[in-house]
């Protein structure tokens, strides 16, 4: 995939409309295989493997499939996180407790969305954990990464500063994302690792 060499929204769409275009080219079968992998991939991650509290999503569509990680890491003791998307496109949460648990909700006119069904944690219940499995469309070199641009991550993230808090950031992504620069701006800030069906990947954090 081309790098973006200049900065600025414009490219932000272009690169998404690139990655859309090619993730919808993928079988139900493509989908299956990468959720499997991305599981044991992320998995392999010490900082998940150690974590109490893990703050996930649940994938739609062609995401890269997270539901066999969210169940590896309950049957694992592991408290997981799940967000509900407020009127305002900020997260409030809620815990996962099984498939049974999730309830599909669709906010006006987007994709519908599984949520979890049962209590509201709050927006800054985020904070307690000790990990956070962020969606994306890319990541660059730098860690820097290419989301849907609903700015729902940017308030966690926002949040997560305010707080002090410093859980590991994770993007799950397909082998492909994995690109030479995303555009960024001022308020972006990189992740930790990816995690791809091919591998881990981590990123060096500036002091």
């Amino acid at each position: 995939m081309r790098p973006i060499a200049r900065p600025g929204e414009p490219d932000k769409r272009s690169l998404r409309r690139e990655i859309l275009a090619v993730r919808n080219r993928l079988t139900a079968d493509d989908l299956r295989e990468t959720s499997a992998a991305l599981a044991g991939r992320a998995l392999e991650l010490p900082e998940l493997a150690r974590a109490g509290t893990v703050a996930a999503y649940v994938s739609v569509g062609s995401e890269p499939g997270t539901l066999a990680l969210l169940d590896t890491l309950r049957a694992r003791g592991v408290r997981v996180l799940l967000p509900v998307l407020l009127p305002d496109n900020d997260l409030d949460w809620g815990e996962y407790t099984g498939e049974g648990s999730l309830a599909r909700v669709r906010h006006g006119g987007r994709m519908a969305l599984f949520e979890p069904a049962g209590e509201r944690l709050g927006p800054d219940a985020v904070t307690t954990a000790d990990a956070v499995l962020l969606p994306g469309l890319a990541v660059d070199a730098r860690g820097m990464r290419l989301g849907r641009g609903g700015g729902s991550y940017d308030r966690v993230l926002a949040r997560l500063e305010r707080a002090g808090a410093h859980p590991a950031l994770v993007v799950l992504l397909y082998d492909s994302e994995v690109v030479e620069h995303v555009p960024e701006e001022p308020h972006d800030r990189p992740v930790h690792a990816v995690v791809t069906p091919s591998g881990v990947r981590r990123f060096r954090q500036e002091p």
